[in-house]
Order: structure tokens, then sequence, then C-alpha cells
């Protein structure tokens, strides 16, 4: 290697232990050496031998002094001194901001490990999508593809909430909510239909697609052809899907259905990781919200709860899993939980995950607690409503078997095997909250 292919610099370090660091670079891939000159810790210069190895991994420098320039010499016996150089990595310094993002990623991998947590929030490795000057560039791997079709939404969400968060200040929700009506009590909504009907009570879902069936109901009016319906069918509340990627569903939607002057107890159906949607569903008219435990973890379960009962609505807590179910029984406040017989791994609905997630010791702790447990997905039959009830389960959620169908009314007989619809002369006046 020539003294034109390396260039090396020193800067003086501790003058007691007389290290030095040095920076080297070289455009050969090769072992060879050079001499240089640098400063000692004397303040005179000395002139040493660099033993340089340059691979593609890393660049290593040895080197020993060999004579000092100066007018007092020293002897010429004397053992020449070695100094030890620690030059820099050839690796580029980290932005703070990737380290910043790194280290929120580990601390979010960590409490995903231990609380079970199976939904990522975000891709790991960032966004697939890279911009370079007017290019384009996706970049795909294991750390920025979503496992799952929840995975998926939640991504999306993080992003889809960033901008209505820009476009619509919290500030301006919390402006709004001084004209909101009064919640309706949704949970003791619940519980007075199933001691009406001696069947569990009925959250219809607002619903117009779903992203493994496309769209569901192609004649879709939100408010006159189903929440109305629904309530006339026997619906005890509704819920109603706001997400408009994968569900073609909006915030306006539930506007329109609590502008119309339904009755029944709203349940805003949304993929909530930001205390911001809660905000947005009450001013849209909500009496309750969703929140499931896959996604987020414990203090944000907790936190998020608080905020919704401050704004007097209800938080129905979704679990999949027994660990999951253990997570959320182990919070305090909780009311109201969701089984979904849906699996996020397989996708494979099966409603005896409801019956097995209420069994023994579980089941006993939900009575003793008067938590209001409701059975989701993979109900079309009056025996799937009897499993499910057998199991202990207080209320039904119910979409695609019902939406579907061109008359909701005699749908929601179909489904539970007898009338359940209110009559005009004998209407129950709903419990405010």
């Amino acid at each position: 290697m020539s003294m034109e292919s390396l260039t090396a610099s020193a800067v003086p370090c501790n003058p007691a232990s007389k290290t030095m660091r040095v920076m080297t670079s070289s455009s050969t891939s090769s072992s060879s050496s050079a001499f240089v000159r640098i400063p000692c810790s004397s303040g005179s210069l000395t002139r040493l031998k660099l033993m340089v190895i340059n691979n593609t991994e890393r660049t290593s420098v040895s080197c020993s002094a060999l004579e000092p320039e100066s007018k007092e010499s020293s002897s010429e016996n004397a053992v020449p001194e070695v100094l030890e150089f620690q030059p820099h990595s050839n690796m580029p310094v980290m932005p703070p901001e990737w380290r910043e993002r790194e280290e929120k990623r580990k601390a979010e991998e960590a409490m995903r490990n231990t609380q079970g947590i199976t939904i990522r929030r975000r891709p790991p490795t960032g966004p697939p999508l890279h911009n370079v000057g007017p290019f384009q560039f996706k970049i795909q791997s294991e750390g920025n593809t979503p496992r799952n079709i929840l995975e998926e939404i939640v991504w999306h969400k993080d992003c889809e909430i960033a901008q209505m968060k820009e476009r619509t200040p919290l500030t301006a929700l919390a402006k709004a909510m001084a004209g909101v009506a009064p919640t309706k009590d949704f949970v003791g909504t619940l519980k007075a239909r199933a001691a009406e009907t001696e069947r569990p009570a009925l959250i219809a879902e607002v619903k117009k697609a779903s992203p493994s069936r496309g769209v569901i109901q192609q004649n879709f009016d939100p408010v006159v052809r189903i929440a109305q319906a629904y309530e006339k069918g026997g619906a005890a509340c509704l819920s109603v899907l706001t997400d408009s990627k994968y569900f073609q569903g909006s915030f306006e939607n539930l506007g329109l259905i609590h502008a119309a002057g339904v009755q029944c107890p709203l349940l805003c159906k949304e993929f909530i990781i930001d205390a911001w949607q809660i905000y947005k569903a009450r001013v849209s008219g909500a009496d309750a919200v969703l929140l499931i435990a896959a996604v987020l973890p414990d203090q944000d379960l907790t936190y998020m709860t608080k905020i919704a009962k401050a704004l007097g609505m209800a938080a129905l807590i979704e679990v999949h899993s027994k660990r999951e179910m253990e997570r959320v029984l182990g919070l305090s406040g909780v009311e109201l939980i969701g089984i979904n017989n849906r699996s996020l791994e397989t996708f494979k609905v099966d409603i005896n995950n409801t019956v097995d997630l209420l069994k023994g010791e579980t089941g006993q702790t939900i009575h003793e607690r008067g938590i209001v447990v409701v059975g989701e997905s993979g109900l079309f039959t009056p025996e799937d409503i009897a499993v499910v009830q057998a199991a202990g389960v207080s209320a039904v959620l119910v979409g695609e078997s019902l939406v579907k169908q061109d008359d909701p009314c005699a749908a929601i007989a179909g489904l539970y095997g007898k009338d359940i619809s209110r009559k005009m002369n004998n209407e129950v006046t709903l419990p405010v909250a």
C-alpha cells in the first residue's frame, strides 16, 4: 500500500497512558505499512510505523514509535515505546432520531413479550417505502410485513390517526364536546334487555364491508335501512364501524345515526391506538368504545378505560385467548369483556373459544365481579346463541349474519329463534349514564 492510498491522523489522548486515536482509510483491501509523523504527548513529532489491515468488515491499526524528532535524542539502545491506537469504526454514526426509534422499538418488543401482546403497534424496522429524491423504493422484510390483517389495520391506523390529529387537534374536539348530548348507559341497557328477553342482549353491527368478505351489503343505508331497523327488531345496542379503508365505515356514519335519534346506545367500533380516537368517538355520539387487548398493553387499557369513563362512556375490552383474559381480569374497573371467537393466527372461527375461556375459576370470577361478557364472531343460528348463553355470556355482538339480509328485523328473529322486537305499546325507556 502506498502512502497515497493511506490516510492516517492521530489525536493525542491520555498522556499518562500515552494512547492515541488513529483514523485511517484505504482504497484497497490489503495489509500494508506506512510511516507518518504525528504529535506526541510531549509536543514533539514522532515517526510511527503503521501496520494497516483493511478488509470489508473493519480496519485495524497497530503502530510503534521508531524515533522522536528532537534535538535531544535518546539512547541508541533504548527500547522504542509502543503506543496503543483505537481507530474509529468505519460504520456511520446512527442519527439521534434513529437511535430514539430503535430504543422505543426495543422497549415495545420487551413489553409485548412480557404481556403476550400479539399485535405489533408499528413496523419494527420502519415502513417498507423509502423516498430518495424523486424516487420511491419498497424494501420488504419480516420487520415491515404485517403478520395478519389486524396488524395491517393497526399499522395503517397509526399513520391515519396522525393525519387526522393534524386536521383536528384534541383541543378542537374538547371544544366540540360542549354541545354533545349526555351518554346513554351502554352496560345498563345490555343488562336490562337480557333480563327482559331471557336471551343474551343483542349488539347489532352497522357494517358495510370487511377485509375477508369485501362488500357485504351493496344497498347500504346506515341510518334508515340498518340502524333504525335494528332498533325496531329488538337490538339493545348498536355497533358502528368507523374504519374507512378496510370496512368502508366512518365517524360520519356514527354521527348520522346519533343525529337521527336512534335510542339504542352506540358502540364506536374503531381500532383504537390513541386517546384522540376516544374523544373523536364521543364527539360523534358514541356511548362506548372498543379496546383490543391484543393491540394495547395493560397501561394503555387502564389509561384509555379511565378516559372513556371520564367522558361517560363504557369500554368493551376484547380478548382472543386465555392469556389476554387473565391480563384483563387483572385490571381494575373492568365492566365489559368481549370474547372474539376468531383466531388471530389462523382466522378460523370457533364459538367454543367462548366456552373454553369461561370455564372454571375464570367464569366464577367474572360472575362474582358482575362483569358483562359479550360473545363475538361466528354467531348465525339460535343454536349458536344457546351455546354461548349456556357458557355465561350476557350479550352477543353480531354483524355479518344480520347486515347481509334485506330485512334486518326478520334476520334478528331468525338469529334468536323468536321475535325479540320492542312493541310500540311496551317500549323501554333506556337508562342514561
